[in-house]
């Protein structure tokens, strides 16, 4: 197992790319050039953080270690948010993968009523490499059947949890989706409406979750509005070939504590 520190530095090079930012709806707000440089100092001790961004004053963070609210996995993906889910305070996270030279992060905000207030996409390549992006998400995309293998981490950081998935996506007669979600000895079934780049999950009122189609093959899973005392998890996938696509989820237990985060990599098996 490679260390916290380790799985940092994966992140190591000069990110260029965008930083686009979305209402709840969907609707595209912004979209402002970014160049991101992670840089190594002291032989891997220290790692600097320039943020340059057009129009914005530059970010700059050096780490020497990493923790709190982060956690990566051995690939160099990542999440950072809030530890804790409390009353009358903003709430968020990203959820960032790392694949070849590309990286596709996302960050959802919360307001202080715990409504969805935005969402921002950040589309990166390492300098000097192709810039491909894939299309838009669209449904028929995600029709089918996955077959995946999903690793948990922990904030205690115990050993990680190892695990099959699968996930089936379909249509009904009326246009309705439904969705099956295995994993474990566990399914979980639910089904949505879908609205444009939209599927809401609206069989529970006091529980909606929309997932948000995204330009690049992305998308975000979010709850409509956060609870106190209720588990919650945000959720980003990255579709990076047809049959081949990413998922990350960050979960929060009833008390509002941030638990765990899980990578699946999942392959689609039936259309």
């Amino acid at each position: 197992m490679k260390s916290q520190w380790e799985c940092f530095l994966q992140n190591l090079g000069v990110w260029e790319g965008s930083f686009t930012n979305f209402s709840p709806q969907g609707t595209l707000l912004k979209d402002t050039p970014s160049r991101l440089s992670l840089e190594d100092l002291n032989n891997n001790q220290t790692v600097r953080l320039t943020l340059s961004r057009s129009g914005m004053d530059d970010v700059k963070r050096e780490f020497s270690s990493v923790g709190g609210g982060l956690l990566f996995f051995e690939n160099g993906s990542f999440s950072e948010g809030l530890i804790q889910l409390g009353p009358f305070s903003e709430f968020g996270g990203e959820l960032a993968f790392v694949h070849e030279n590309r990286r596709l992060r996302l960050v959802q905000l919360f307001d202080k009523t715990g409504q969805l207030n935005e969402l921002t996409l950040i589309r990166e390549h390492l300098a000097g490499t192709p810039a491909a992006e894939r299309p838009p998400l669209q449904i028929n995309d995600l029709l089918g059947e996955w077959q995946g293998q999903a690793v948990t981490i922990y904030r205690d950081l115990r050993s990680p949890d190892i695990y099959s998935t699968t996930l089936k996506i379909q249509l009904d007669d009326t246009g309705r989706l439904i969705q099956s979600t295995s994993f474990g000895e566990r399914t979980i079934t639910s089904t949505a409406i879908i609205k444009g780049s939209i599927v809401l999950f609206d069989q529970d009122p006091q529980k909606q979750v929309q997932v948000l189609l995204l330009p690049d093959g992305a998308s975000a899973t979010s709850p409509l509005k956060v609870q106190l005392r209720q588990p919650l998890f945000l959720e980003a996938g990255w579709l990076i070939q047809p049959n081949l696509r990413l998922r990350m989820i960050r979960s929060y237990n009833e008390k509002g504590e941030w638990v765990s985060l899980t990578l699946v990599t999942e392959e689609k098996t039936q259309r």
